[in-house]
């Protein structure tokens, strides 16, 4: 099964608003994964499969509801290529050097 790339966007109410507090622990989670991912300023992308993804977002949820949110919307983009794995090097190399 090929790589692809998910971009994960949660936004955790907490005490009636969004809460930056429980996003850094849904990328905690990303981050202890050990797949490989990069934090944009709207989402999170991660290289992984689809089965991957799909536990990553049982997981985010489990500790954000556990981190204390009682309402969340969860985003997810997927970029799916049949014949090779995804990579975000491939569409960040040339913006690396801003």
């Amino acid at each position: 099964m090929n790589k692809v790339n998910v971009a994960f966007q949660v936004l955790p109410e907490a005490d009636g608003e969004i809460s930056y507090r429980v996003v850094d622990e849904a990328i905690r989670i990303i981050a202890d994964s050990g797949l490989v991912y990069r934090v944009c300023p709207f989402e999170t992308v991660v290289e992984c499969t689809l089965q991957e993804a799909t536990e990553l977002v049982h997981r985010i949820h489990q500790v954000c509801e556990k981190a204390g949110t009682r309402r969340m919307l969860t985003y997810l983009k997927i970029q799916t290529d049949f014949t090779r794995d995804v990579e975000i090097a491939d569409k960040m190399e040339k913006y690396d050097n801003f």
